[in-house]
């Protein structure tokens, strides 16, 4: 098939990767959002995706909107026959999805109905789910609510970021997206309706959302700093100042500090929870670089009596 791929960031690499290099399918352009500015200096910079698709000479649409009549007629210009989709970061309108003759096929982080929507990665960390996965799915203008061609599934470990979890969804779904793609090509698979029950919804994980609770279980506290790794990053204050907590980890046998109270050692440095204690082990204090936590309490020096969080 003549495909157009849609993707931003870095996550949709292996997917594109895996199209390009197939030799049944022909990848003709690719759909990405704008340049955005990045870095300290704020130059404006193209997406991954924009940039892999230079590296491969494919053509590069970067529409502010998708419903953009110049986006429109040049899609329709170069007539895919379907275009595949990862983390295109924009919604579809229906003039879009009704050009190519098999619509556009989303693959999506989480085993649907389950965590529809921006952040089903985080969300499975931060429920604690033992099991997720990938799909591939027909887009319809539902939010992420179209039948389903396949999935891959994944064991969530227990030290697990979202970062890590990610990483390892990105190469098994480009797998999952490119037998997808093969399957529609040759009339072999067809999409099945999503159940009714099940359904959970993912929304977007705000610097907001990420501030700890010192008064939840340490249980509570470590998904949340894995859920919120790289992205958007837990985070505590300490004296005024926002505290990343960029890693940590329950310990089980600590359990006489209260909520938010600090105990450091020469190597080590808990924090009180509404259960046992965490242990922090990476922080980053405002305005500096990721550091060891013991190395940032023997520089504040603690004092008795001071807590972490309101």
């Amino acid at each position: 098939m003549r495909l157009v791929f849609a993707g931003t960031p870095e996550v949709a690499l292996p997917a594109l990767d895996a199209l390009i290099a197939s030799e049944r399918h022909e990848v003709v352009a690719v759909v990405t959002r704008p340049d955005a500015p990045a870095g300290r200096g704020r130059r404006m910079v193209a997406s991954p995706v924009a940039e892999r698709a230079g590296e491969a000479g494919i053509e590069v649409l970067k529409p502010a909107r998708p419903r953009d009549p110049e986006f429109l007629a040049r899609l329709g210009e170069i007539a895919p026959d379907c275009c595949p989709v990862v983390a295109y970061g924009a919604l579809l309108p229906k003039a879009a999805l009704d050009i190519p003759a098999h619509g556009w096929v989303n693959l999506h982080f989480s085993l649907l109905p389950a965590w529809r929507g921006a952040a089903p990665v985080q969300h499975a960390v931060l429920a604690g789910d033992e099991m997720t996965g990938a799909s591939t799915f027909q887009i319809e203008e539902g939010l992420d609510s179209g039948p389903v061609f396949g999935v891959v599934t994944e064991e969530v470990r227990a030290t697990d970021t979202s970062g890590d979890l990610l990483t390892r969804l990105a190469f098994a779904g480009a797998g999952l997206l490119e037998a997808t793609m093969d399957g529609i090509e040759n009339g072999t698979l067809r999409p099945v309706p999503q159940p009714a029950e099940g359904v959970s919804l993912a929304p977007k994980i705000t610097v907001e959302d990420a501030e700890i609770d010192w008064t939840a279980p340490a249980l509570r506290v470590d998904r949340l700093v894995r859920a919120c790794t790289p992205a958007p990053g837990a985070w505590t204050t300490f004296r005024g100042e926002r505290l990343k907590v960029v890693s940590a980890r329950p310990v089980a046998d600590r359990t006489d500090l209260e909520p938010g109270r600090p105990a450091a050692t020469k190597k080590a440095v808990y924090v009180g929870t509404g259960s046992h204690a965490v242990e922090l082990t990476w922080v980053r204090p405002q305005g500096k670089k990721p550091m060891p936590a013991a190395d940032w309490a023997r520089g504040v020096r603690i004092a008795e009596g001071e807590r972490l969080g309101a």
